[in-house]
């Protein structure tokens, strides 16, 4: 318990450097973070005898990311997004040089990570850039309407929690704590509203509900995930917190939901 705390409270100073410190941080920060999950990823899915395209799928990452940052930063059309084109197809001709039974899992399991691992920290970072220039306030919403989701699920489930909502791939996750963790995230945004005055009380309230429903899928989905490879954790990068997919998984559903959401209301 003493490990969690410790490397929780590093954890939270961390992420709110990251976002704290200006675009230049916040960018190489979840660059790197996209591609720690992608590599999770890899090794999890490798102990099923699978062999994704790592090379160039971390690559394809890298470019992926690096496009949306140039037009975030320069206002200019990612053109060279099209390098993206000639490392997909590559990933369909490097397998024909492997000898493997299972040529298209190796395929769909590269593409799935890069969808999985990266595309939705690519929204995120995006949701910062919504307005055209970094906007400290949606990134630091968006995590504490997370956290805000989190905790009030746990303690609710803890106190009231009875009937499971998911029991088969989450036996200790409630419908009392999903509810719980809905009035929490709707309290923290009513606040965050008062202070940060880019969107209105009603939209705060709209992104809250948003991340409370996706931010519990996307940890159900990593539940489900993890459990059809029998393992616990997604990596052990985190002491006394696992890996760095099982920390961000509400973000892997909630960022682009969340995304759509704020680019429907601003335009």
């Amino acid at each position: 318990m003493k490990t969690r705390a410790i490397t929780g409270f590093f954890f939270i100073l961390i992420m709110l450097a990251s976002m704290l410190l200006g675009a230049y941080v916040f960018t190489l920060f979840y660059l790197t973070l996209s591609l720690v999950c992608l590599v999770e990823f890899f090794i999890l899915v490798k102990t099923t005898g699978i062999r994704p395209h790592r090379t160039i799928a971390y690559i394809a990452a890298f470019v992926l990311f690096a496009s949306v940052a140039v037009k975030h930063f320069f206002e200019l059309e990612p053109k060279w997004l099209l390098v993206n084109i000639p490392l997909f197809f590559g990933i369909f001709i490097r397998e024909l040089y492997k000898k493997s039974e299972i040529p298209f899992s190796n395929i769909a399991y590269t593409f799935l990570g890069l969808m999985y691992a990266v595309v939705p920290f690519i929204f995120f970072y995006s949701i910062a850039y919504i307005s055209g220039q970094y906007n400290v306030h949606l990134a630091l919403g968006f995590f504490v309407l997370l956290w805000a989701n989190d905790t009030g699920a746990y303690l609710f489930g803890v106190k009231f929690g009875k009937k499971r909502l998911f029991e088969r791939h989450s036996p200790k996750k409630s419908w009392e704590g999903f509810l719980g963790g809905i009035f929490t995230g709707l309290l923290i945004a009513s606040l965050l509203a008062h202070y940060y005055i880019d969107y209105t009380f009603y939209q705060w309230l709209g992104m809250a509900v948003l991340i409370s429903c996706f931010g519990t899928l996307g940890d159900l989905v990593e539940s489900m995930f993890k459990r059809s490879l029998n393992v616990k954790d997604s990596g052990n990068l985190l002491p006394g917190h696992g890996g760095v997919l099982d920390r961000f998984d509400g973000l892997l559903m909630a960022a682009p939901v969340v995304f759509v959401y704020l680019y429907l209301i601003s335009y």
